[in-house]
């Protein structure tokens, strides 16, 4: 409990029976529930923002949906430093101190969520701290790939990943109840518009402690923080971390490649928002920033000096491999189609069905309350509770029939999900009775989301099987990185096409995205004379 590991071969099959197996599932099921508090701070914004405006805060629409995308661009740049942390600081030390960092943002949204005249700034710097549970993902992925055998990769991956996913929907659902009742005092806020939770809506005027949505992270992280340092172990053999320095000096080469990130992050953010909300007002695409963070980030932690540069340029070997690339862009269809619908759905079901859409003097309105809409906090948690809860039988079926196969045909689901939601919300909002669309809305979004989840296990299958043991767990750090900007860049596309009044036409480049999917996977994976066939 809590040493670290020399000579560990869970490979072998006599030492996975005696011991491997039982030190495998300890560290797992401490991963897990540590993940799922990553998932949940990372996002809860998007939950966090419909009480907002349940609440009367005085902020725009534009303003709210910027938080998500705030804390999903940190959230994905974070993972590029995740990545290289199990090597370079251990598995024991990178869970424990992560874990406990997340406190920060828990405590800071808490803290400012009593008061309704909290400036943006400040819930932008929040949101920028919660990237911090983004990250976390890469260095946890990582760090379980070292324990389990390769034939069981997908189902262990998929176990990690899936129910530390349910991050999202555990926050989904607990953070509309909590805000019910006071379990950590202060004054209540009273509700201007009709809310819900899992179990019904709740009329405005009702007493909501938002302040909860913060603070109630805290019953488990703490106990979570602890169990990660006695429980979990770092590995010291030469693939995994031979070079371990103290648990402080560990801590302190995490802090400083997360503030390489921080910074490039934030001058990303800088270029991209417009000066009302903090930015430079250049106003700089996305799709130009996107690259130019990651390069800076990437560009960043190789200055490193010493020993921890030295070891960043072997794991850096990874991006001479021509399948770190195309398992990039394949998990970002996946993973990044995920992360970013579970950011966005709950604020596009309130803007899109919670508004009747008015044509007044030929101009069309989307700012008339509409009584009869559904309430998003009742049902946001539904997509990412599905997406999460089939991933490891994704996992376990490509363990069966190989990765690829699998990853295609939830990938041809993908594309005509995607057009059947473009179809419907266009309909929805175009319509002063946007709620006769939303059930059709719902399934469809639904089925996308069980589609993602399925295509996420099948890809660590084939991330497990392309790659050997050294550079499996980096490349899983990378992919997820990279995938992990669909939780900026799902959210910015929804917010800027729901401005221009043409929400479909975010679904419409998504599925356009999917099809180059289905053509790179089959030429990889699947075509005749594919490099590596059906991994």
């Amino acid at each position: 409990m809590g040493q670290d590991l020399r000579n560990y071969a869970p490979d072998d099959e006599a030492f996975w029976s005696s011991t491997g197996r039982a030190i495998a599932n300890r560290n797992l099921w401490i991963s897990i529930p540590s993940l799922l508090c990553g998932f949940a701070v990372w996002l809860y914004w998007g939950i966090i923002t419909v009480q907002m405006i349940n609440l009367g805060f005085a902020f725009e629409n534009s303003e709210l949906f910027t938080l998500a995308a705030i804390a999903g661009l940190t959230g994905a740049t974070l993972r590029i430093p995740s990545t290289f942390f199990i090597r370079i600081a251990g598995g024991r030390n990178t869970i424990f101190f992560t874990t406990a960092l997340l406190m920060i943002p828990a405590i800071g949204a808490g803290l400012a969520l009593q008061n309704p005249d909290t400036p943006l700034w400040q819930f932008q710097l929040l949101a920028f701290l919660s990237g911090i549970g983004g990250g976390n993902f890469s260095s946890s992925m990582s760090n379980i790939s070292f324990f389990f055998p390769k034939k069981i990769q997908g189902y262990a991956l998929g176990m990690n990943a899936g129910l530390g996913n349910f991050g999202v929907t555990t926050m989904q659902i607990v953070i509309p109840l909590v805000m019910t009742f006071g379990l950590f005092g202060g004054d209540p806020m009273i509700l201007e518009n009709t809310s819900g939770t899992l179990i019904g809506k709740i009329p405005a005027g009702t007493p909501t402690y938002i302040h909860n949505a913060g603070f109630v992270w805290l019953l488990l992280l703490i106990p979570l923080a602890i169990a990660g340092w006695l429980g979990m172990n770092n590995i010291r053999d030469e693939h995994v971390s031979p070079d371990i320095p103290s648990p402080v000096g560990a801590f302190g080469i995490i802090t400083f490649m997360l503030l390489i990130g921080f910074v490039c992050a934030g001058f990303g953010l800088w270029l991209m928002l417009p000066e009302n909300v903090g930015g430079s007002g250049f106003g700089v695409s996305k799709w130009i920033v996107l690259p130019i963070v990651i390069a800076l980030t990437v560009l960043g932690l190789k200055m490193i000096p010493g020993q921890v540069g030295q070891n960043l340029t072997r794991q850096y070997k990874i991006f001479g491999n021509k399948h770190t690339w195309a398992m990039t862009v394949i998990y970002t269809m996946t993973f990044g189609s995920f992360i970013g619908y579970s950011a966005a759905l709950a604020l596009t079901i309130k803007v899109v069905f919670g508004f009747s859409h008015l044509e007044v003097g030929g101009v069309m309105t989307h700012d008339t309350v509409n009584p009869n809409g559904p309430s998003a906090l009742m049902f946001a948690w539904m997509g990412p509770f599905i997406g999460a809860l089939i991933r490891p039988i994704g996992g376990s079926l490509a363990d069966k029939l190989g990765g690829a196969r699998v990853t295609q045909w939830i990938s041809i689901v993908m594309v005509a999900s995607a057009l059947g939601v473009a179809y419907f919300i266009q309909a929805a909002y175009n319509s002063a009775t946007p709620e006769q669309y939303f059930y059709p809305f719902l399934g469809l979004f639904l089925i996308l989301f069980a589609a993602t989840g399925i295509g996420n296990g099948s890809t660590f299958r084939t991330i497990a099987v392309a790659f050997n043991k050294e550079q499996a767990g980096p490349v899983l750090g990378w992919t997820a990185a990279v995938a992990a900007y669909g939780a900026f860049i799902i959210p910015k596309v929804f917010g800027e096409q729901m401005k221009a009044g043409t929400p479909e036409i975010a679904l419409y480049g998504f599925a356009i995205f999917y099809g180059v999917c289905i053509v790179i996977n089959w030429w990889f994976y699947l075509r005749p004379g594919a490099y590596i066939k059906n991994p």
